[in-house]
Formats: structure tokens, sequence, C-alpha cells
């Protein structure tokens, strides 16, 4: 592995809330660099999340990937963001995005534009956790002279979620990092860092990190592993979606679901290559091979995301893949 290349772990909203210290300390022990959180609608909050693993750990770093933009006031997330980076400085990075569009609009969160919602809420939350008394009449922020009275010592890394071309871009020019989604294949990196890299240039940014997630399901034997990760692709490609069109089947792979009557009745005749792209899944090799591409492809920080629900899993994970990452 390039020296540069950070590992994370991600804690997905499936797990239940008892784990988060169990799963942290495992993490931290076992030399990850990060743990990210979801904060889908629905499941456990970010924020308490987050502090929980920081108060159960010593080193380690949190983010929460992503804040959807629309469900907070942006000084009262700073004032969250603030007070978790003095208790553990340096080790809290919150990342911004605007939500799943089917969870915004069923609870009535959905923005005008998406774009500046989040490009509103990042540069308030930036300018606030700078100690600024900021004031802002936008599209969605509104703030009038508003200033924290407690603000971090140094102003947090602030990462934005993207997938297609203009949420990229607009995570190169404000944002710290961008965290790139779960599905993403080496092309997708390649294709996404272009655009993420003419927002840094229009920023004048020459220090951005692209975190990429990976869904991962690995054991010995692999052939469990590899079934599982087909019927989750399946899931996620029925509907096509900016992922798939750098890897040239936006439209063969909704077909193929299709022609098959389902994502169940699918998944098993996924081509090999798809399951590789878009995971990292199978015997610990196979997976090792899908990482190594996504680090070659760009990822400067590579994201481990579990596909099975139960946080035991993860000690599969641990013991057969980390070991030979390591070893890149």
């Amino acid at each position: 592995m390039k020296s540069k290349t950070l590992l994370g772990i991600t804690f997905i909203p499936q797990f239940p809330p008892e784990a988060l210290v169990a799963f942290a300390r495992q993490a931290e022990a076992a030399g990850f660099d990060i743990i990210w959180l979801y904060e889908d609608c629905f499941y456990a909050g970010g924020f308490s999340s987050a502090a929980t693993m920081l108060a159960a750990t010593d080193e380690i770093k949190v983010g929460i990937g992503i804040l959807p933009v629309t469900v907070r006031n942006p000084l009262f997330v700073a004032m969250e963001i603030a007070t978790l980076d003095r208790l553990y400085p340096g080790r809290f990075i919150a990342g911004f995005g605007h939500g799943f569009e089917l969870w915004m609009k069923q609870i009535g969160a959905y923005p005008q534009s998406t774009l500046k919602a989040v490009e509103e809420t990042v540069s308030a939350v930036r300018s606030l956790l700078s100690g600024e008394e900021t004031s802002l009449q936008g599209t969605h922020v509104h703030l009038n002279k508003a200033r924290l009275q407690l603000p971090p010592a140094q102003t947090p890394n602030l990462y934005v979620g993207g997938v297609r071309e203009k949420t990229l871009r607009l995570a190169g020019k404000i944002g710290d990092g961008t965290l790139m989604s779960i599905l993403s294949s080496p092309n997708y990196v390649r294709w996404g860092k272009e655009h993420i890299q003419t927002g840094c240039s229009e920023a004048g940014r020459s220090q951005h990190v692209c975190s990429v997630s990976v869904a991962c399901k690995v054991n010995p034997a692999g052939t469990q592993a590899r079934e599982m990760a087909r019927h989750w692709i399946a899931e996620c490609i029925q509907d096509g979606g900016p992922h798939l069109v750098s890897l040239g089947i936006a439209e063969e792979a909704p077909a193929l679901i299709h022609k098959y009557g389902g994502p169940a009745q699918a998944a098993s005749k996924l081509p090999d290559a798809w399951v590789n792209a878009l995971s990292a899944s199978g015997t610990p090799e196979q997976a090792a091979a899908s990482v190594q591409a996504l680090i070659e492809a760009g990822a400067d920080s590579l994201v481990l995301a579990p596909i099975d629900s139960d946080p035991a899993d993860v000690k599969a994970t641990i013991h057969h893949l980390l070991p030979l990452i390591r070893n890149m």
C-alpha cells in the first residue's frame, strides 16, 4: 500500500448502537486510521454515535459521512463539531451532503437547490468554526451576525459527499476532502477525481483527500462472501445510476436485472468483472486485488464498508483481509 493511503472502516447503520464501543476499540486495535459512520434516516444519530466512539478510543479518527445539510441549522452543526473537536482535537471529521432524495422528501427536508444547500451550509459552518461573525442570507442558509462563543483552536476538516459531476466539482471547491460513495469502481474513481480536481483548481486548493468506500465481504473459501456481494450489488444496480456509466453498463445492468425477474434471480448472472469492480469480496486475495485497484485509481483513503449486518463479521475482515492490504 502507498504510504499516503489511509485505511478506514465503516460502522454501517444496520449495526446496533450497543455495538459502537466494542467496534471502535476493535478497529483501533486493528490499526485502522479512521471509522466512518453513516447518518442515514431512521437509524442512530451521527453526533451521539461519533462521541461514543471517540470517548471509547485513544487515537483513531471518527467521521460522519454524511450529515444531510437540510436537517439541521448550520449554527447548531458548528456547535456540535466544535464541542467534539475541543474534546478530541484533530480526531473528528464532518462530512456533508444533500442526503438521499427519497428520504429528504419523506421528512420534508428536500431543498430548492441541492448544490446551493451544500455550498451555503459548508461555507457557513467553516466560517463559524473559525470564530468569525457570520452573516449569510442565501437560498437555504439564513444567519445574521452569528458567532460561536467556544470555537475550536483550529478549524476542523470538512468533507463533502458527491456522486455526480457538479457535486464532485463542488466538493473539490469547498471541501478538505471528498467522500466517494460505495459502488465506486476504479473507473469511477478516476472519472470522479477529474471533476474534483477541477473544483480544487477553481478554489486554488492544493490539498484534498479523496476517500473511497468499497463494499466488503470476505471468508477463506470465498464462495459465501462472493454470493452475498452479488446479491448486494444486484439490489444496488437495478435502477442504474452514475456509478455504472464509467463502467459502460448503465443500460446493461438494469436490463440484466429485469431480464431475470429481479435482483434475487439475477444475482448469480452478474459478470465477475462487475463484482470485482463494485466490491472487495470473495477470498481475501480477491478482495485485496479490488482494494489495490481502487488505490491505484487514486483513492487517498480507502474505507471498507461491511455488507453483513452482523458487527462480528468485521473480525473476518480484520483477520483475513487486513494483513494482505498492509503488505501491499
